[in-house]
């Protein structure tokens, strides 16, 4: 009966711990070039190997590289100075006379003063009255104050009587004065007829009839209102009062 206990004990064991092979299968051996993980269980691959199945397999640092540790990409990185090749190799980065490696490492650009061409930096050679232009883009200079470009060359901008310099950077390089207009690349004065006043906007005639004159061929000519009429909004036409409607140069009453 004791012997009985004691074989039932043993089953318990068994269940509840598993069997001898069960525990080996459950806890794989540690392989070489691994460590514990600092944190949790099982093991990782030490610096420079990679993990492939249940073993760490040696990462292939190239020249002039060093190992990221990282288990994503090639597991290392071109040093700086260095460019990457076909993700295999790590080739110094030349930097050409007049430029400087880029705080990348990896690539160069051209000094104040010079252009990229291909894989050159060529000096700007700045033709009279012109100084370097800063922005990243367009033109690599641009022209003093008073010239404006001309191919290759800086040239003076003619700015004609009556004018000053436009600067705006666009458009027209001069500009009229108040109570000029443009016409054939000079400046003529604005003739203001009676009956009007200057009207420095940037399209008509310059000038603008006086409240209760029409403009005309010859000036400004004094509105004749028909009867059952007022002048509009702007002073310089008329229109119907309400219930009458426009017909011949009079106002009608609706019917």
């Amino acid at each position: 009966m004791a012997s009985a206990g004691l074989l039932g004990l043993a089953l318990v064991v068994l269940i509840v711990l598993g069997s001898p092979s069960s525990v080996q299968a459950q806890v794989a051996p540690m392989p070489p070039n691994a460590q514990a993980k600092s944190y949790g269980d099982g093991w990782e691959c030490a610096q420079s190997f990679r993990r492939d199945g249940d073993e760490c397999i040696a990462i292939i640092v190239p020249e002039n590289a060093y190992p990221t540790n990282r288990t994503y990409g090639a597991g290392w990185e071109c040093s700086h100075g260095f460019r990457e090749v076909d993700d295999a190799s790590c080739v110094e980065v030349m930097v050409p006379d007049g430029g400087f490696l880029d705080p990348s490492g990896k690539s160069w650009s051209c000094l104040r003063g010079y252009m990229k061409v291909d894989d050159l930096c060529l000096e700007i050679v700045l033709p009279p009255n012109a100084y370097l232009a800063d922005s990243g883009y367009g033109p690599a200079w641009k022209c003093d104050r008073t010239y404006e470009i001309d191919g290759d060359t800086c040239v003076e901008i003619a700015v004609p009587e009556n004018a000053f310099l436009n600067g705006a950077g666009y458009g027209q390089p001069w500009i009229c004065e108040r109570g000029f207009f443009e016409n054939d690349d000079m400046c003529e004065a604005v003739i203001v007829p009676e009956n009007a006043f200057f009207d420095d906007a940037s399209y008509g005639p310059g000038w603008k009839c006086d409240r209760g004159f029409a403009a005309s061929d010859i000036g400004c000519t004094l509105i004749d209102l028909p009867d059952n009429a007022h002048l509009d909004r702007s002073g310089n036409r008329w229109e119907c009062h309400r219930n009458y409607q426009r017909s011949q140069g009079r106002c009608i009453l609706n019917e």
